[in-house]
C-alpha cells in the first residue's frame, strides 16, 4: 500500500505507486508510528530535494524527523509552491535566487524572504491560491503550470501537457478558462532565465507518456 507521500500540482498530498524526480518537505507533517499524515504543512520553508545525497537514502516517515514528500519532476513541485533545498541543492537554489531576484526585481533576497512571498502566493486559507494569468498561456515559459477545470497541465514551448502522476501527455482539448498555478513570483523566475527539471515524459512525441 503506497504512503500518502505524493505532492500534485495543487499541493495536494496523494497516495500512488508512481516514483518521482524530486523529494522534499513542509516540515513534520506525519505521525511515525502510522506513517500517516497529521496536516498539510508545518513550515513556510517548502523545500524540493534530492532524493539521493551524498550517497544516502532517507526512510521515509520512519521518525520526528522532517516528512519526505515526492514530486514528479521540479515544475510540479514550483506549481505546489516549493523551492529548491539550499543544502542539497545548492547550485540549483542559487541560480533560482537569482532569476527569482531578476524577475521580481529585488536585491539581497534571503531564503526566508522568498519563503513569506510564496506563502502569500500558493495558500488562500487552506486552499491552493489560482492566480490569473499575466499573459495569454502559448506565451508562458517552460515549467510554467496550469489548472483548466480539475486539470493541471505543463506548459512546454507553448503546448499545453496534461499533468499524471505517472508522467505527462497530449492535452485532450483546448484549455478554457486556464488560472495559473505557478505562484507569480516564482514564473517570474521562469521568465528570468531558470529552467526547471521536467519529467522524461513532457519531452516525448505528443500524446505518449
Amino acid at each position: 500500500m503506497p504512503l500518502q507521500n505524493r505532492v500534485t500540482p495543487t499541493g495536494d498530498i496523494i497516495a500512488t505507486p508512481h516514483r518521482g524526480m524530486f523529494t522534499g518537505n513542509r516540515g513534520i507533517i506525519h505521525d511515525p508510528a502510522t506513517k500517516t499524515l497529521t496536516r498539510r504543512w508545518a513550515s513556510r520553508a517548502w523545500l524540493t530535494c534530492l532524493c539521493e545525497f551524498r550517497g544516502r537514502r532517507r526512510e521515509v516517515m520512519s521518525g520526528r524527523s522532517w516528512t519526505e514528500l515526492f514530486f514528479l519532476d521540479e515544475a510540479t513541485a514550483f506549481a505546489a509552491g516549493h523551492r529548491p533545498c539550499f543544502f542539497c541543492r545548492r547550485d540549483d537554489a542559487n541560480r533560482f535566487r537569482i532569476a527569482w531576484q531578476d524577475g521580481n526585481r529585488v536585491t539581497n533576497i534571503l531564503a526566508r524572504e522568498i519563503d513569506a512571498v510564496l506563502h502569500l502566493e500558493r495558500l488562500s486559507s487552506a486552499k491552493k491560491r489560482l492566480h490569473p494569468l499575466p499573459m495569454p498561456f502559448e506565451e508562458l515559459p517552460d515549467g510554467a503550470m496550469l489548472q483548466a477545470g480539475n486539470e493541471s497541465y505543463l506548459l512546454l514551448q507553448g503546448h499545453p501537457l496534461l499533468w499524471s502522476p505517472g508522467g505527462y501527455r497530449e492535452a485532450a482539448s483546448k484549455l478554457e478558462s486556464a488560472m495559473l498555478l505557478t505562484p507569480p513570483s516564482t514564473l517570474r523566475a521562469l521568465l528570468a532565465g531558470y529552467r526547471p527539471v521536467l519529467h522524461a515524459s513532457a519531452r516525448r512525441r505528443p500524446g505518449r507518456i
